[in-house]
């Protein structure tokens, strides 16, 4: 099966600071991606990337089976952006904003525009700039839907969006992609939203180091492990220092928190290699835990 996005040896950075050196992965068709990682790790640079906005310094991103900077504009046509927001022209009508963008895209379905524009019992006269956020994303989503793309980037379509309109965006995603052969890349900080919703997800860290693994193997093989201690005990320097197996350790007053894909028995053999013979409470986790377990507060 072909990628629909590749992305090879990638390298980029601002001002002598690199973001990614050697960052490599590829996406296979017809799925839902999540790309999550804390601020500053790269995930915005990454869609510019993909969109031919930004050039990288090394390496190579195809997409759809062209560069990414010479992306021509039949591929475009194939491709739904939503940018860091639910940006618009915001001085056009519901109709007149759709006639815009219809012109555009030669697989334009206008249905699928009306279809979500008339849950907000707005006239198709109302002015986007005079519509909420949550308005807007109804706007911008069915400006997407409408093009019928092959692969669908939202960039942090979270932004400025209260509960229920999150769940409104989300369920008609779902609703859309249900009857459609699409791929999608989405960014969020609302990690709870993606649990039932995305296939794989993507944790990007700072320096490029990425794992791409399913939602469902990351909720069933990622634990966190509570040991009763003393947050000035000295070995959790060492422990953090030398042990891959653990990915992350949260040290606490009386307790600490270790995070790692390794089952019990094994972090119980790590531990006592170093003279550490507590007993490990498993502890649940939800989604959002499991993210920050992996990814650190910090």
């Amino acid at each position: 099966m072909t990628p629909v996005i590749e992305v090879a040896h990638l390298s980029h950075g601002y001002g002598g600071k690199m973001i990614y050196e050697d960052l490599n992965f590829s996406l296979a068709p017809g799925k839902i991606y999540a790309l999550l990682g804390k601020n500053g790790v790269g995930k915005t640079t990454l869609i510019q990337i993909l969109m031919g906005f930004l050039r990288p310094a090394s390496g190579r991103c195809r997409v759809l089976g062209e560069d990414s900077h010479n992306l021509s504009p039949t591929t475009r046509t194939r491709i739904g952006l939503l940018f860091e927001g639910h940006l618009a022209y915001d001085f056009m009508s519901i109709r007149q904003i759709e006639k815009f963008y219809a012109a555009f895209y030669p697989y334009w379905n206008p249905d699928l525009y009306y279809g979500l524009v008339d849950k907000l019992k707005l006239p198709y006269t109302h002015l986007v700039k005079n519509m909420s956020c949550g308005q807007r994303s109804q706007i911008v989503l069915g400006l997407i839907m409408a093009q019928q793309p092959e692969i669908m980037l939202l960039d942090d379509y979270s932004i400025g969006l209260d509960a229920g309109f999150r769940r409104l965006f989300l369920d008609d995603m779902r609703e859309y992609l249900d009857k459609q052969d699409r791929t999608v890349l989405l960014t969020s900080h609302v990690i709870q939203d993606m649990e039932g919703f995305v296939d794989e997800v993507l944790f990007l860290e700072r320096g490029g180091k990425i794992l791409t693994t399913s939602l469902a193997n990351f909720q069933n093989n990622f634990h966190c492990y509570r040991i009763p201690c003393k947050k000035e005990d000295a070995f959790w320097s060492e422990l953090e220092a030398d042990n891959p197996v653990i990915k992350n350790i949260e040290t606490h007053t009386n307790f600490a928190d270790l995070f790692s894909f390794a089952k019990k028995e094994t972090i119980i053999d790590v531990l006592g290699k170093k003279g550490i013979g507590f007993d490990l409470e498993v502890l649940p986790m939800c989604l959002e835990d499991a993210f920050i377990g992996y990814t650190g507060r910090y």
